[in-house]
């Protein structure tokens, strides 16, 4: 699963980077682990679409970090060509649309009537949630590969460079500065901030958690998830690229070749700690955790303990998304535009619909039982599941 990794070398004394094709970096002609083969499956769940919407050409082949983000019964969408767009969840129709013509890599994030976007020019930007027109933007250290997060009118977001600005919501003055060092060789990516009532959360490609006071950036606790190890700087990337999750008093994380581990939300103490290698972040019910791996296996975690209580291996090496649940199923979408519909008692295959071809690698969104799932192409696609009567004929 390696070769299908994007890697960003950071050159810290020039201030520069560069990445390799996640896709082709190692081998192009015969990867050494490929995807596997899908299986003809009979859908056990009767899976609906309701509506698509497409928004300029999406990712446009970049590895960027575009996503659907859900705010006040609208979805913001966000293409790289410089698109963003307002979408009602329930009909499917763009309320706005503006061309900000600008390079956009990370976004679009929404609250506190922003919509926000971090572009490949080290920029961050407001634009105003119920029209799209542009609040304020502001410089930052460099370029921006994750979701720009406000709350409690701060805006907090984290670029490529190990850094982590706090700004003013109202008038995107800089509050505060967190900085991190940055190891050679990362993951092609930042994980994005995670804001839970006066914090916020981030990972960084060290494999430290921290903790932050919102208001001030003052540092609550700071924890080592990942711990390097190996000789090349190949076998010491520990990132936590993924977002972690904040359930009640607990915060649960992935790293790439280290551990998920639970964590807690106000001291940093690690409750438990489980050999686990991703680059994307748990979701969860009222259960479990549910967590897609780097080989494309999709858990079943125990939440107080870390215990399998699952393990499904039929998606080996199919770059899953981030996974999501929706009533009794855990979904993932993956690189040829598929989304994959889990029992979430056992991990049984229960259902398979396509988006496109294009692949699916933002976290999809569950609003109303309905779910939204927004492809690297630009599409989003809005569906609902009915459960089958067994007994029926």
């Amino acid at each position: 699963m390696v070769r299908y990794l994007a890697l960003l070398l950071v050159t810290l004394l020039l201030g520069g980077c560069g990445s390799m094709n996640p896709l082709n970096w190692i081998s192009p002609d015969e990867p050494n682990d490929p995807p596997a083969e899908l299986v003809e499956l009979k859908n056990q769940v009767d899976i609906r679409q309701l509506w698509s919407s497409s928004l300029g050409g999406g990712t446009d082949g970049k590895r960027v970090k575009l996503v659907a983000a859900l705010d006040l019964g609208r979805l913001y969408l966000a293409a790289s060509k410089g698109e963003v767009a307002s979408i009602d969840v329930e009909s499917g129709k763009r309320i706005w649309e503006v061309d900000t013509e600008l390079e956009i890599s990370g976004g679009p994030g929404a609250g506190d009537g922003l919509v926000l976007i971090g572009t490949s020019d080290a920029e961050l930007v407001a634009l105003d949630a119920d029209n799209g027109e542009e609040r304020w933007r502001t410089r930052v250290s460099s370029e921006i590969l994750s979701v720009p997060k406000t709350g409690n009118g701060v805006v907090v977001v984290h670029t490529v460079d190990g850094k982590l600005f706090g700004f003013d919501a109202t008038e995107g003055k800089q509050i505060w500065i967190y900085d991190r060092s940055v190891p050679v060789l990362t993951l092609h990516g930042s994980g994005s901030p995670v804001i839970s009532a006066d914090m916020v959360i981030c990972g960084f490609s060290s494999g430290k958690l921290v903790g932050l006071d919102l208001a001030s950036g003052t540092v609550r606790w700071e924890t080592n998830l990942g711990i390097p190890s190996g000789r090349s700087e190949l076998e010491r990337m520990v990132d936590i690229d993924g977002d972690p999750l904040v359930v009640g008093s607990a915060i649960f994380a992935t790293t790439f070749q280290g551990d998920m581990a639970a964590v807690s939300r106000d001291s940093g103490q690690v409750y438990w700690r489980k050999k686990l290698s991703s680059f994307v972040g748990p979701g969860a019910d009222w259960r479990s955790l549910y967590v897609a791996d780097a080989a494309g296996q999709v858990w079943a975690i125990q939440p107080n303990s870390g215990a399998a209580l699952w393990k499904n291996s039929d998606l080996l090496n199919r770059w899953l998304s981030p996974p999501v649940v929706l009533g009794e199923y855990v979904i993932v979408g993956d690189f040829e535009g598929y989304v994959h519909w889990l029992s979430s008692s056992d991990g049984r295959l229960v259902g398979r619909v396509r988006v496109g071809d294009d692949p699916i690698s933002s976290r999809p969104v569950v609003y109303n039982d309905r779910l939204y799932v927004y492809s690297d192409g630009g599409t989003l696609a809005a569906m609902t599941v009915l459960v089958k009567d067994s007994s029926s004929n």
